[in-house]
């Protein structure tokens, strides 16, 4: 079996994609056309150069434009519509997706429409079948009381599928312990702590997702690569990283491919997962991350079948779901020939 042929085989999991990312330059234009005035582009070529990212920072404001033009919850079940539809292409069977409530919130949407997009969404993208979970998260910019209001949503509502609490946005200016305390009553709710850190900041931001906000899994990660105990204690503790390279490129946190520090992080045996983070945006698919670690990262077909497990194993899924898709993976891997002289 070809490396092409594999991964379009392996059911596959991906914990690292943004609801609003995952719009692509089509989607965003239709919007774009609903609500004028917003400074976005209102053709899909020219939205398509308007997502040639100069830096993090101005992805970041993107990223914003394209918030503003999320005002109801028809626009929310849209947009899970068209995510589910992509996932189910690339044979996706399980997403955990990450929504920030707060800024859906802030275009006028009222909290319980909200709640109830994110489920009706959820039933469409079953149908389709996708499993879709939840990963609620507060966008750094808005603080410690942020955080606070952030979870306090999640928990009047708490739509179906929902398993964690997540922290993205800018590092610069917004250490991750500012956000202690919202994180640990999540945690002492149950949800399960996923953080941003390591993205475009230093390891240690990244021992402190660990340290002061309990990261099971952390999103990106990779200027750990330059902490070899940090690494060290991610490997030992099983927190696995989210690595999504197109999207490291693509807002410049890494310069060249050649720069990413994912084969490093193999190397030290740290768990790894591919994600594909904003594909809408960065105009990516998992198979295309999936294909880009085999050809530019050197992975090989056994490489690219533990990539892939070693997701399932850190989903937040029902165990239902992972002995499922772990027994599928067995099936499809042996059609990979060994390694010479294994």
């Amino acid at each position: 079996m070809t490396a092409e042929g594999l991964i379009a085989a392996l059911p596959k999991v991906d914990l690292h994609r943004h609801l609003l990312g995952s719009a692509g330059a089509g989607t965003v234009a239709e919007l774009a056309r609903r609500h004028p005035g917003q400074g976005v582009p209102t053709e899909p070529e020219a939205v398509a150069a308007w997502f040639d990212f100069t830096d993090f920072r101005h992805f970041l404001a993107a990223y914003t434009a394209v918030n503003r033009l999320v005002t109801s919850g028809a626009d929310v079940e849209a947009l899970i519509a068209g995510l589910a539809a992509d996932l189910a292409r690339e044979n996706v069977r399980y997403a955990e997706v990450t929504v920030t409530p707060l800024s859906q919130l802030k275009t006028g949407i009222d909290p319980a429409e909200l709640a109830a997009a994110l489920d009706a969404g959820r039933r469409a993208a079953a149908a389709m079948d996708v499993e879709v979970a939840w990963i609620f998260d507060v966008a750094a910019d808005d603080g410690p009381r942020g955080g606070l209001d952030t979870l306090d949503w999640v928990l009047r509502h708490q739509p179906a599928g929902t398993v964690a609490f997540g922290l993205g946005g800018p590092e610069q200016g917004f250490p991750r312990k500012l956000f202690r305390d919202s994180f640990a009553k999540a945690r002492a709710a149950g949800l399960r702590s996923v953080p941003h850190a390591g993205e475009t900041s230093d390891p240690g931001e990244v021992w402190s997702a660990v340290r002061d906000l309990g990261a099971e899994r952390i999103g990106h990660g990779i200027a750990g690569a330059g902490d070899r105990r940090l690494l060290d204690h991610l490997a030992h503790h099983a927190i696995t990283l989210e690595i999504c390279p197109t999207s490291n490129l693509r807002t410049r946190a890494v310069g060249s491919l050649a720069d990413h520090p994912l084969p490093r992080l193999l190397d030290a045996g740290v768990g790894v997962t591919i994600g594909t983070d904003d594909p809408g945006m960065f105009g990516t698919s998992l198979g295309t991350e999936l294909r880009l670690c085999h050809e530019e990262f050197g992975l090989s077909t056994q490489d690219i079948v533990e990539l892939v497990r070693t997701g399932i194993r850190a989903a937040f899924c029902p165990e239902s779901t992972r002995r499922k898709l772990l027994a599928e993976v067995a099936r499809v891997s042996r059609a990979v020939p060994a390694p010479p002289g294994a």
